[in-house]
């Protein structure tokens, strides 16, 4: 019986610490306490479950053996706790998988140090109280991972400068290397896959993938290099608050610049628009005297911003003048196509991608790659060979479906560009939506917005997490009172509804934005 029972619980630890490490990996390894705000939301939320664990385990103390009826109780307890455990660690594994990285392995590996050695100090003692002990740590296990990463952090820290050499020493060796830093609010992934779509006419370099936009994927990204002959690196530079765009700079040092927008993203970290314009001038502010720094002649606070070091900047635009310009643009559910303009010198160009924000990002990639030596021809080939960028603004096809499929991290200026992009579809058009997260106390009043679009283009809406999207549902029903809304909480159970009932007539379906397993509402 003893041993049936320790079996049951292990099981247990095992999968709620698998669940735990998973919130934990997605909420960032508790950088800026992320993951304690998403733990103590969590608690809230099912505090049933957290209270059975305690209780139980707590009532356990007060017994010295187990009586029939209380073995019964202990199983049928345990039978719920491992299948609500089970079920929620596999349900979170959908969307974004637990990823073994050595990182994640040496906090696990502690943990199951620490429940080893709590076994083993009460091994002698009765089973209730044993079993009521293990209970408790399993209960207490988030906070002790809290625990586990304070005590890493130096070992962790050591690690970083470890590879950070490494990296430095391999970027030394590249003697033509132009390096390029991209950043902004949003943009950045499509701006640098753009760009290297371009440069790659002529030149032969390297980017950060996916989005290895911290220090961390940075150094990861250069170590990863097989040889020193390149000619550019494009480094994406992300950030939750401010200084971390000068952690990434002071590691790669880049000459160019480019800086794709300002705008409300992350505001839950940054507070405020003035912190995320500082925080992305720190690009500007890294580059050497000789460094040539891209900005949007449209974007107000990059016009007001005043740069704190002497670099020769390149204005880019459509509404306003500036040194590299979109004009006589022609955007339709195929493409887009619009004049290239370098003061006097203009050429024509077309792209796949769809949408005002993807020209923008071509202009800055055009204007630099004109900077390093690129002549139109080139840069026009470049656009040209563009290919559809994963998650943003990406066209699918289905049978009688055309999906667009614009998931990644959706934010205000990109959310408004994708319902402009559906509106030119033909046929009914769907949006599936969490709506915008991660910005602070302007959620609510930017997602009420969102919604009052959304019910000036779309026929069907799918909402997914019926608490968070309410702004939404407010906005829409303002402008659109008789509005065709659907509430789900969870993002496939959309899909396949409307997978199922979308019939042979023609639609088009946005997803705008698919947030991770830890915004689910169960």
């Amino acid at each position: 019986m003893k041993y049936i029972c320790l079996i049951f619980i292990t099981i247990l630890f095992i999968i709620c610490m698998l669940f735990e490490l998973q919130m934990l990996q997605q909420n960032v390894y508790n950088e800026k306490n992320k993951y304690f705000s998403f733990l103590m939301k969590d608690i809230k939320k099912n505090y049933n479950l957290y209270l059975l664990k305690f209780l139980f385990g707590l009532s356990l103390l007060f017994f010295t053996e187990f009586t029939n009826i209380l073995f019964l109780y202990f199983f049928v307890i345990m039978f719920i706790l491992l299948l609500s455990s089970y079920f929620s660690f596999v349900h979170h594994q959908e969307k974004l998988p637990l990823k073994y990285t050595k990182r994640l392995i040496r906090i696990l590996s502690l943990d199951v140090i620490f429940y080893i050695i709590l076994l083993l100090f009460i091994v002698k003692l009765n089973i209730t109280y044993m079993c009521g002990l293990l209970l408790l740590y399993i209960t207490l296990n988030p906070f002790i991972l809290i625990l586990i990463i304070s005590l890493l952090t130096p070992v962790e820290k050591f690690i970083f400068n470890y590879y950070k050499g490494m990296a430095l020493e391999k970027l030394n060796k590249m003697n033509n290397i132009n390096i390029i830093g991209i950043t902004g609010s949003f943009g950045k992934t499509s701006t640098k896959m753009i760009l290297e779509s371009i440069l790659s006419v002529k030149y032969k370099g390297f980017y950060t993938p996916n989005s290895f936009n911290t220090p961390n994927g940075v150094v990861m990204t250069i170590n990863s290099q097989n040889t020193i002959f390149n000619d550019y690196f494009i480094c994406e530079m992300g950030a939750r608050a401010k200084g971390e765009i000068k952690e990434i700079c002071d590691i790669v040092k880049p000459k160019y610049g480019i800086i794709t927008s300002i705008g409300p993203a992350h505001l839950d970290t940054f507070k405020n628009i003035e912190n995320i314009c500082k925080t992305k001038f720190e690009l500007a502010g890294s580059l050497p005297k000789d460094g040539i720094l891209i900005l949007n002649k449209d974007d107000e606070y990059m016009k007001k911003y005043k740069l704190s070091n002497k670099v020769k900047v390149i204005w880019i635009g459509i509404k306003n003048k500036a040194d590299v310009m979109a004009k006589d643009i022609k955007i339709t559910n195929k493409g887009t196509t619009f004049k290239l303009c370098f003061g006097k010198d203009e050429i024509e160009v077309n792209t796949i991608l769809l949408g005002e924000k993807n020209i923008y990002n071509i202009l800055s990639s055009c204007a630099l790659a004109k900077e390093l030596g690129l002549s139109l021809k080139e840069i026009k080939q470049g656009i040209k060979n563009i290919k559809p960028i994963s998650h943003r603004l990406e066209i699918k096809s289905q049978k009688n479906l055309v999906i667009i499929d614009d998931s990644y991290n959706s934010n205000p200026v990109g959310a408004n560009n994708a319902l402009d992009v559906l509106s030119l579809m033909e046929g009914k058009k769907i949006i599936i939506t969490p709506g915008m997260v991660e910005m602070g106390k302007e959620e609510a009043k930017l997602n009420n917005e969102f919604g009052k679009k959304i019910a000036s283009v779309c026929d069907e809406i799918y909402l997914i997490g019926k608490e968070r999207c309410k702004p939404i549902k407010e906005g829409i029903l303002s402008v659109k009172p008789n509005a065709k809304i659907y509430e789900y909480n969870r993002f496939m159970l959309a899909y396949n509804d409307i997978m199922n009932t979308s019939g042979n007539k023609k639609c088009t379906i946005l997803i705008e934005n698919d947030l991770p397993d830890l915004y689910t509402e169960e």
